[in-house]
């Protein structure tokens, strides 16, 4: 029972020692991402499939540490972060199971939809979060996206695509086709190829430019209402939509 109280402290205390390791969890996912693009300039290598196979118990071991801690076992099996992560599981462990599964892996970028939980704590802590924090979103929301495209056009492609060769020449495919540039010197091949370029440009591309504009022109304002505390509006409101109360928001006149 004292491992059991002293894992739920780190986990959901709000002690030094619990931010330092929910922050030390977070920072471990960053280098998951980070090696996911790594290992792609090796692809085929036996080593790769290990490391997989590693970060694959490491994921297991955290999700098994949280539902032995969980209060109502059944809600936290139902909940859509924890079923991600099992998604996450079974996508480090696909390739011990063959090529037929490979493409799982890049799932496993879904782990850092769980880092959205620190979303609170992060604007505890830092100033610049909570002045910049919708910016701040978008801009992990686009490259979320776009790390997902990108593996997506990777792990269908690597095997029968002599032009994507690694993570560099898929990145290079989504953009050009994200931004509708479409150089045309990179193209997908096979029907999957096509079926995955049609769903890039059909919902990729508006979904791209949207996620542009929150970050360059963000639809509402961060801005405190004195009277009720609604804190968040639109970027030109006079007054405050919940209370009616007069806003003086600071503008530059640009909307």
């Amino acid at each position: 029972m004292r491992l059991k109280v002293r894992i739920q402290a780190l986990y959901e205390a709000k002690s030094r020692d619990a931010h330092r390791f929910r922050y030390m969890l977070l920072g471990i996912d960053v280098i998951t991402m980070i090696l996911l693009v790594v290992t792609t300039f090796f692809h085929g290598e036996v080593w790769v499939i290990w490391v997989d196979v590693a970060i694959g118990f490491y994921v297991a071991l955290d999700y098994v540490a949280r539902y032995w801690i969980a209060g109502n076992k059944r809600q936290f099996l139902l909940s859509p972060l924890n079923i991600l992560d099992v998604i996450v599981i079974f996508s480090l462990f696909a390739p011990l199971f063959g090529a037929a599964f490979a493409f799982l892996r890049s799932l496993r970028i879904l782990r850092l939809l769980r880092s959205y939980r620190l979303q609170a704590k992060l604007r505890a802590d830092f100033p610049l979060f909570r002045r910049h924090e919708d910016v701040i979103l978008s801009a992990v929301n686009l490259f979320v996206f776009l790390f997902i495209m990108t593996e997506l056009v990777f792990v269908t492609q690597a095997q029968v695509n002599p032009a994507i060769g690694d993570f560099l020449d898929a990145l290079y495919f989504t953009v050009t086709t994200l931004t509708t540039t479409g150089f045309g010197d990179v193209t997908l091949v096979g029907d999957m190829g096509r079926i995955l370029a049609i769903i890039i440009m059909v919902f990729g591309v508006s979904l791209f430019l949207r996620l542009i504009q929150t970050i360059f022109r963000p639809s509402k304002v961060r801005f405190d209402c004195p009277q009720c505390g609604l804190f968040l509006h639109e970027a030109d409101a006079v007054h405050c939509k919940h209370c009616g109360t007069v806003l003086n928001i600071p503008s530059d006149g640009s909307v």
